[in-house]
């Protein structure tokens, strides 16, 4: 891989890591095929239209939840890149991150967000991301940064790379996906709906299913996270968290069987 740093206005930099001539780009032949993950209209429009100026034949795919664009992605294949903002509404923290990267694993994800802790940098790092951009980067240099994505290239700040934060995100991000590597896409769903205090009578409302049903769910989540209640659980998922968002869940209830 070779490094090269770009400076920025503001005076951070961004990091792309190259392709070697025989690595093979992430961008198919044709027109590269995008979903945009970002429930603001304005930012969503906004790379719409970067998008469409630096690639004019380009399918865009939008979503405005986790869920959609879950839904998205079961529908349609190939897509080439994937942009999520961080704080999207029915998910907490990286853990939404983590369900489309699961349910993508051969699409480029990127990380368009305006928080820039570090721990959180280093926790999407874990996941396997492309790049990671903040929403204050310049519309010129967006552009060509996707066309890099695209051909294969790794996008990330170059001033969090390698911090004592950002390797502490990583270790508590790989130690969770260790467990969430279990997870069925329902369980993950699931999971979620719980870090957002949801009790299970809710749960199975928002998935058309049983009380017991949910209640099985529950019991499998615990037990593969090594947990014994709801409260370690959200305990447990905090980590990938990090109390940085702009959709902070609502109090959750300690109660396995609320």
């Amino acid at each position: 891989m070779a490094v090269i740093s770009d400076p920025r206005e503001d005076g951070a930099a961004l990091t792309t890591t190259a392709p070697l001539a025989d690595e093979p780009p992430l961008g198919k032949a044709g027109a590269p095929r995008l979903l945009i993950v970002e429930d603001h209209p304005l930012f969503r429009a906004a790379l719409i239209g970067v998008i469409g100026a630096e690639f004019p034949d380009a399918e865009v795919l939008q979503a405005t939840s986790i869920d959609g664009a879950l839904d998205v992605i079961a529908a349609r294949d190939g897509l080439d890149l994937i942009l999520l903002d961080l704080s999207m509404p029915g998910t907490t923290g990286l853990l939404g991150a983590y369900r489309v990267r699961a349910a993508a694993p051969r699409s480029a994800l990127v990380i368009v967000s305006a928080h820039d802790d570090s721990r959180i940098i280093g926790g999407a790092i874990s996941l396997g991301i492309s790049g990671f951009i903040p929403k204050s980067t310049p519309k010129v240099e967006l552009a060509r940064l996707l066309r890099g994505i695209l051909e294969g290239a790794v996008c990330l700040p170059t001033r969090f790379r390698d911090t004592a934060a950002a390797r502490k995100g990583q270790a508590e991000t790989r130690e969770l996906m260790q467990h969430l590597g279990q997870f069925t896409a329902q369980q993950l769903r699931v999971l979620d709906m719980i870090c957002r205090g949801l009790q299970n009578k809710h749960i199975a409302y928002e998935l058309d299913i049983s009380v017991t049903t949910v209640k099985v769910h529950v019991s499998e989540i615990l037990r593969k996270l090594g947990v014994r209640s709801r409260t370690e659980a959200i305990i447990a998922m905090s980590k990938l968290d990090f109390g940085k968002h702009d959709h902070a869940p609502v109090t959750a209830s300690p109660s396995r069987d609320a």
